[in-house]
């Protein structure tokens, strides 16, 4: 949802500096967008976020359990089959990842397609031109 310019948008909220902080941790957004596909299993997240190391995933899926974005399964087979799915908490972040996502490929490319050359100095160091 856009807020027009004369919403009342306080310039901190700990709920969301929270929600920020859990959701903008290394690897979390990407184990959240693989997981919007439905239950999956360790090794498959593994597989699917190139890069990310095994006690990342575990730290991560532990911190989302805790938080009741994500919810663990064990199934009792032989061998002991572990199921991670998404809480209705963790599914409630589709559209945000979808937004977060279509932003990223509208303006992630013009990120890649831009020298620190052809930038303003204010772009150039990251600050809003």
């Amino acid at each position: 949802m856009l807020y027009p310019m004369d919403h009342p948008i306080t310039p901190f909220c700990p709920e969301f500096h929270h929600a920020v902080e859990l959701i903008g941790r290394r690897w979390t957004g990407a184990i959240i967008r693989a997981m919007l596909a439905g239950a999956v299993r360790f090794t498959d997240m593994a597989a699917t976020v190139p890069g990310l190391s095994d006690r990342l995933l575990s730290e991560r899926l532990k911190e989302l359990e805790q938080e009741g974005v994500v919810e663990r399964t064990v199934y009792p087979e032989t061998p002991v089959r572990i199921e991670y799915h998404l809480t209705a908490k963790g599914q409630e972040l589709a559209p945000v990842v979808e937004s977060l996502s279509e932003w990223a490929e509208r303006w992630a490319a013009d990120v890649d397609n831009e020298s620190p050359e052809t930038m303003s100095g204010a772009e150039a160091v990251g600050a809003p031109a």
